[in-house]
């Protein structure tokens, strides 16, 4: 039984939360369009919370992946102000996000700053460096390109349903590449299973000759990449850009994360268990907010939920015997 629920009470929870607002909405929750409207909510934290566990497989983590996507975001929206070409402005973005990895790596990896403190630290950096970037002004109106708002406002149509066009959003299936990416990448490569060693014992790994250093940078750097590309979505989806926009992003990245290990052998951080974690977060956040409840009350019912689900899992691995 312990095992049990060490490893499915989070599906199941999932699946009693669905089947709550399945029950209180009728008429809107279970529709192909609500599900295809949670699939783009969920498409900005999807990509930051695969990534995210990238460097959670080394047994690292990173606090600022809000603050850089918030940083890669203005990037763009000052450079389409100077008149950058849209590919031009997102590449230019995008290595942002490779360099602020990048320095996340350094400090962590060379020169030896605990996770904690060096992205804490690099956190009100990059914040501040989006304050300074746009002015603290918000860009948005003429300012930004029709074609990069159009591209979160557009999708893949693949039938239809009830007359109506059944539209896959563009940003759903951006998010859905990137998965696979990354779910290629660690489950299927050589990289990603020494990641997994590293994560499992970083000196064994290096006495095996495994190139823990050079590793971990790398590791911080994807997850800078997808932070930008984080950043860049939600910019699209909004058709603006704002030094706070990805404010709450880190946070409940790291919690999809967490609520995937969950269901996880040993507790490990996989790509399919932190998406698991992303849907029954937006899921939860999708049918509060059609209830109408309060922000603030989401928030406190979001942070139980958590709770509740790694309580489970480490009640079940004590039960078990596992560490």
């Amino acid at each position: 039984m312990a095992g049990f629920l060490r490893h499915y009470g989070t599906l199941i929870g999932m699946a009693a939360i669905v089947l709550f607002f399945w029950i209180m909405l009728p008429d809107t929750f279970m529709t192909a369009r609500n599900w295809l409207n949670i699939s783009q909510q969920i498409s900005m934290l999807t990509v930051a919370a695969v990534t995210m566990t990238v460097v959670m497989v080394i047994g690292d983590f990173d606090l600022s992946v809000g603050s850089m996507a918030s940083l890669a975001g203005v990037v763009a929206g000052i450079l389409f102000t100077q008149g950058w070409s849209v590919s031009s402005a997102l590449l230019a973005a995008l290595a942002v996000g490779l360099a602020g990895g990048l320095i996340n790596g350094v400090l962590v990896s060379v020169i030896g700053i605990l996770p904690f403190v060096a992205t804490l630290a690099t956190l009100t950096m990059y914040s501040g460096a989006a304050f300074i970037v746009s002015g603290g002004k918000t860009i948005f109106g003429r300012d930004i390109p029709q074609s990069f708002g159009d591209f979160a406002r557009s999708g893949l149509q693949f039938g239809t349903l009830a007359d109506k066009p059944v539209v896959l959003p563009w940003l759903t299936v951006l998010a859905l590449v990137i998965t696979a990416l990354v779910l290629t990448i660690l489950e299927l490569t050589t990289y990603g299973r020494r990641l997994y060693a590293i994560g499992g014992n970083a000196e064994a790994a290096r006495l095996a000759g495994v190139p823990v250093t050079l590793l971990r940078l790398s590791a911080y750097a994807f997850t800078g990449v997808g932070a930008a590309v984080a950043g860049l979505m939600y910019a699209s989806r909004v058709a603006s850009a704002n030094p706070t926009q990805g404010a709450g992003l880190m946070l409940t990245a790291i919690a999809a994360v967490f609520l995937g290990m969950t269901v996880t052998r040993h507790g490990q951080p996989k790509v399919l268990a932190t998406l698991a974690g992303v849907v029954v977060l937006g899921v939860l956040d999708n049918g509060l907010t059609q209830m109408q409840v309060d922000s603030y009350v989401r928030e406190v019912l979001v942070g139980l939920i958590i709770v509740l689900a790694v309580s489970i899992s480490a009640l079940g691995r004590k039960a078990i015997g596992l560490r």
